[in-house]
């Protein structure tokens, strides 16, 4: 990479870590980050393929109590930086830079503990500043906080970036067959697993027909995927249309309380 890209790639692996936190404009999910690094290096296209991939994986990633799930910003960010300096932007290579994705996204892990670690001080400090009425030493403290964040994913990034690319080519080709072959089906079973945890999550009576019929049109190959989100708003606003008939009561008393619509609707005829 050249150190023009270098730089933007660090960018954006700095405001991915704040939008960890942040949420505001989505940085830290695989699908922006990667097709960011993608376009900034000249790969925009197998970085948006790199990031629709893991983040069909990342869909059922959330924290639960105390159970941290494992970090986008670094997975989509370190798999898009390790696609680039492989040199291979084929199937095979966007596989293997996927697959690497989860590992590196638990490893980070450590670094979110770290940095978490030291926001508790960061708070207590932030504490006594508005203690005292100083608002400026507040929002100093908040922006030492956020900063933190932005360089967990910075760093990493930095020494994946300072790994020579040749040395990265010869350590994806000396892996055998065997193994990018079982990445690869691991990968897709994780993708699809946290596709049905999504789905779990929403599933309900009104949901299922949609979701039937979105899989019957995806088998659909004459369909692009412009045609298949027309189809998929179309679909939506019938469906917002027909909530809102039916939660109207027209006349059936004993629905008008009801959570299935369509069902409302249809018990009118």
């Amino acid at each position: 990479m050249s150190i023009i890209s270098i730089i933007l790639v660090l960018i954006i692996a700095f405001f991915a870590g704040l939008e960890g936190i942040l949420d505001q404009f989505q940085f830290h999910q695989p699908i922006i980050s990667c097709t960011l690094i993608g376009l900034v290096t000249g790969h925009l296209t197998a970085g948006i393929i790199l990031g629709g991939t893991i983040q069909m994986m990342a869909l059922g990633w959330a924290n639960i109590g105390a159970a941290v799930a494992p970090d986008a910003a670094l997975a989509g960010v370190a798999a898009a930086i390790i696609m680039v300096q492989s040199g291979n932007f084929d199937t095979k290579g966007i596989t293997v830079a996927f697959s690497t994705a989860i590992p590196l996204s638990v490893a980070g892990l450590f670094l979110t503990m770290i940095v978490r670690t030291i926001s508790v001080g960061l708070v207590h400090g932030a504490d006594a500043e508005a203690a005292k009425g100083n608002f400026a030493g507040l929002e100093r403290f908040h922006f030492i906080a956020l900063f933190l964040q932005g360089i967990r994913i910075v760093i990493p990034a930095l020494a994946l970036i300072l790994v020579p690319t040749q040395t990265v080519q010869d350590a994806l080709h000396a892996m055998p067959a065997w193994l990018t072959d079982g990445m690869a089906i691991g990968g897709g079973m994780v993708v699809a697993v946290g596709y049905a945890l999504v789905i779990n999550m929403m599933a309900s009576r009104e949901v299922w027909p949609f979701f039937a019929i979105g899989f019957a049109l995806a088998a659909v190959t004459s369909l692009t995927l412009i045609a298949l989100g027309a189809v998929g708003l179309a679909l939506a606003l019938i469906y917002l249309n027909l909530s809102k008939m039916g939660g109207n009561g027209n006349g059936s008393g004993g629905n008008s309380g009801s959570t299935d619509p369509i069902g409302d609707i249809l018990n009118e005829y």
